[in-house]
């Protein structure tokens, strides 16, 4: 979604396209700062996207390139000649290139790898899948020796000079490169240049395993507030650092993937328009089969249960009630414990505490809504039996989702399966034919049917 403004830029470079004043075009691209560069250029052609690419300034074209999703930037850069996608693949962030790389084909990436200057800071980013700390780590970070003086560690970062990622925290090393703490460049700003780094540095430093998943990583650079987080293998080697905006990237496709299982379908791998009619269909249609034949259940319930609604027809009157009930208990039940668990508000190995809490809950809301339901029965002048089943069936069906919302969240977290597949429509059909059941069983014992 582009800006206004930004909207008539893209007008006035269509306009100088149309008119074939590349220069023009170009001169209104590099006026614009990067994240805009690159919502502008995701606009245009393809046509235009590869003319224009190689006569952008080279940092200018990486910008574009590390705003844009992987696939469009690997996309972009097959058009190009191998020598200009190496040339603008070179001023890029070591883990952005390493992401867009891993896109490409496999004798593309060889001859882009090949010449890359910064070969040996990309190629071992590549070994690591994209969902873990090492996949989204950068290599570019300075480690220092813990025997280096305050004042050579000064003298380092100003030979050093970074020039893209913000310095936040110096890390210093054992003669083996393992990680032995961390000081914050104001603290080290701070110190007598003649101390020694040993001296200075927190040894009691955060770190994540290069292996663990990338949401791991998110939670404790929020936990702890941190700018960055150093990542070390197997042998305490520190081998990179996530910074915060690789995180802000890790929340949002944490929680894009987790809205879309809350809906009951997997995770997209492109934006939504960019996804194809049958790629969205293949990531619904599963869901939806299952969900068809679990759904089933309910009709059977329903078959069971035939002579009783034969006898009282006025109980079908509220089956929709109860089950949509039921339903939206258990999801508001679920939702809460999901995010309990996203934020670590909750132990994912302590089942009891959440499940008499939702218990307690599940017994008040149940209270309030059998009222609320006698209430409306006796006004449709269905009698006081048939309102009374539908009240304690509400109440008991409202307990139960609260129950099932609480449990089965916490299970799937302890089977490593993703909380959020048990959320929403898989939640509402359990629901459903279970209330059944538990709607019928009450009509059967206070009716006598």
């Amino acid at each position: 979604m582009l800006y206004t403004d930004l909207e008539d830029i893209l007008g006035k470079v269509r306009a100088s396209l149309e008119m074939e004043d590349v220069a023009g075009a170009v001169a209104a691209i590099e006026a614009l700062r990067a994240p805009d560069q690159a919502d502008l250029f995701h606009e245009l052609e393809d046509e235009h996207q590869t003319a224009l690419l190689p006569r952008l300034d080279p940092e200018d074209s990486a910008d574009i390139l590390e705003e844009l999703e992987d696939e469009d930037a690997a996309r972009i850069v097959a058009t190009l000649t191998r020598e200009e996608a190496v040339r603008i693949i070179d001023e890029m962030e070591p883990d952005e290139a390493a992401d867009l790389i891993g896109e490409l084909e496999p004798e593309h990436q060889e001859y882009v790898l090949a010449k890359l200057e910064d070969q040996a800071e990309v190629r071992p980013l590549l070994l690591h899948p994209e969902d873990t700390a090492g996949g989204v780590m950068t290599s570019e970070f300075l480690a220092l020796g813990r025997r280096m003086s305050v004042a050579d560690a000064l003298a380092a970062l100003r030979t050093w000079k970074p020039d893209a990622e913000d310095i936040h925290e110096v890390y210093a090393v054992d003669r083996f490169g393992r990680l032995v703490g961390m000081i914050g460049m104001r603290q080290l700003l701070m110190q007598q240049p003649e101390l020694i780094l040993n001296d200075v540095i927190d040894p009691e430093t955060v770190f994540v395993s290069v292996a663990a998943d990338q949401e791991e990583a998110a939670r404790l650079m929020s936990r702890y507030d941190l700018a960055s987080l150093p990542v070390i293998d197997t042998q305490g080697v520190l081998v990179g650092v996530i910074t915060v905006d690789d995180v802000i990237d890790v929340l949002e496709e944490e929680a894009t993937e987790d809205f879309q299982r809350f809906g009951g379908g997997e995770p997209l791998d492109r934006p939504y328009l960019e996804s194809g009619v049958l790629t969205v269909v293949r990531k619904r249609v599963g869901w939806l089969l299952l969900l068809f034949i679990t759904e089933t259940l309910t009709g059977s319930v329903l078959r069971h249960f035939e002579e009783q609604m034969a006898a009282v027809v006025s109980l079908a009157f509220f089956i929709p009630l109860l089950i949509g009930t039921g339903g939206n208990a258990g999801s508001q039940t679920t939702s809460t414990i999901i995010r309990a668990l996203a934020v670590e508000d909750l132990d994912k190995r302590g089942l009891l505490r959440p499940l008499l809490h939702e218990l307690m809950v599940g017994v008040v809301l149940g209270t309030i809504l059998a009222v609320v339901a006698y209430g409306r029965a006796i006004l449709w002048g269905t009698g006081e039996a048939v309102a009374l089943t539908v009240a304690v069936a509400i109440f008991a069906i409202v307990i139960w989702a609260n129950v099932l919302g609480s449990v089965l969240p916490i299970l799937a977290s302890r089977l490593k399966i993703d909380p959020t597949v048990v959320s929403g429509p898989a939640m509402s059909t359990l629901v459903d034919a279970t209330g059944l059941f538990i709607y019928f069983t009450v009509a059967g014992i206070i009716l006598a049917i």
